[in-house]
C-alpha cells in the first residue's frame, strides 16, 4: 500500500502542475479547468497566480517537500472557488450535468487533498495536535468524495448515451459501460460512508480511472493535441486516479489504527 500511495500522490501531484501550466497558457480562466469557474474576478493576473500557486504546490507535493502544507492549501484553494464562484451559479450546477460535472470534479479533488494532508506526518511542533485534526480532517474529505462519487454515479444514468458515445467505439456494449460506471461511482460512494469494502473499492475505481487515462483519454488527445479541452480532461482523470490510490491509503491506515488500539 504504501507503494501505491506514493503512486497516489504522484498522479494526484502532476496534474496540479498541468493545470497550472494551462493557466499561464491561456492566461484567462478557463471552463473545464481546474478550479477556477470563467466568471472569477482577476483576469490574466489571476490566471498567472492561481497557474504558479497549482504549479509549486503540485511540484511539492510530488517532490513530497512540505507536502502536507501544500496539500491543505490545495484543498482548501479548490474548496474556497467552488463555494464561493461555482456556487454563484448554483441553478445550472443543479439542473445542468456539464456545470455539475466542472463545479464537482474540483470539489472532490479538493476532498481527495485533505485526505492526502491529513495522511502526511506533521513536523515538530504540531505532532500530537496534528494527528488529532488529521483524523477530522480525513473524516470530512472521505465524506465530501463520497458524496461527489455519488454524483458522478448519478451523472452516468442522467446521461447514459452522451457517455457512452465517449467511450471508443472498438470497445463493445458502450450504453453497458455507462451503466456500468455509473453503478461503481454510487458503490464506491457508499463503500467510503459505510466504511464497507472501501479499500478495495477505492482500488478498483482507482484502476478504472487510470484505464479511463490510457484507453479513453490518451487517444483523444493524441488525435487533438492543440485542445485544452482533452488534455484538461485526461489530468483531471489521472488525479481522480491518484485520488481514489489516496482514498486506499485512508482505508489501509484507519484498519491499521483500529487494530492498533485493539
Amino acid at each position: 500500500m504504501d507503494q501505491l500511495f506514493k503512486l497516489g500522490r504522484l498522479f494526484f501531484a502532476l496534474p496540479l502542475v498541468a493545470f497550472g501550466s494551462q493557466y499561464f497558457i491561456y492566461g484567462a480562466y478557463q471552463g473545464g479547468l481546474p478550479p477556477v469557474p470563467p466568471w472569477a474576478p482577476g483576469g490574466r493576473i489571476g490566471a498567472y497566480l492561481i497557474g504558479a500557486i497549482l504549479i509549486v504546490a503540485g511540484a511539492c507535493i510530488a517532490a513530497n517537500w512540505k507536502s502536507r502544507v501544500c496539500a491543505t492549501l490545495i484543498a482548501f484553494l479548490f474548496f474556497f472557488f467552488v463555494f464561493v464562484f461555482h456556487s454563484q451559479h448554483l441553478h445550472d450546477v443543479i439542473y445542468n450535468g456539464n456545470d455539475r460535472t466542472r463545479a464537482f470534479e474540483p470539489l472532490a479533488l479538493g476532498a481527495a487533498a485533505l485526505v492526502l494532508a491529513a495522511l502526511l506526518p506533521a513536523e515538530p511542533p504540531l505532532g500530537d495536535s496534528w494527528n488529532s485534526a488529521a483524523a477530522k480532517l480525513s473524516l470530512l474529505g472521505r465524506f465530501v468524495f463520497a458524496i461527489c462519487s455519488v454524483i458522478f454515479g448519478i451523472q452516468h444514468f442522467l446521461y447514459a448515451p452522451f457517455i457512452a458515445s465517449l467511450i471508443p467505439a472498438w470497445m463493445p456494449a458502450r450504453l453497458f459501460l455507462a451503466y456500468f460506471t455509473g453503478i461503481a461511482f454510487i458503490a464506491a460512494g457508499l463503500s467510503m460512508t459505510f466504511k464497507i469494502l472501501f479499500r478495495l473499492s477505492s482500488l478498483l475505481l482507482a484502476l478504472m480511472f487510470f484505464l479511463w487515462v490510457v484507453l479513453l483519454h490518451s487517444p483523444r488527445v493524441a488525435v487533438k493535441l492543440h485542445n485544452g479541452d482533452e488534455w484538461a480532461s485526461l489530468f483531471v482523470a489521472l488525479a481522480m486516479c491518484g485520488s481514489f490510490l489516496i482514498l486506499a491509503q485512508s482505508a489501509a491506515s484507519s484498519s491499521q489504527h483500529r487494530a492498533t488500539t485493539l
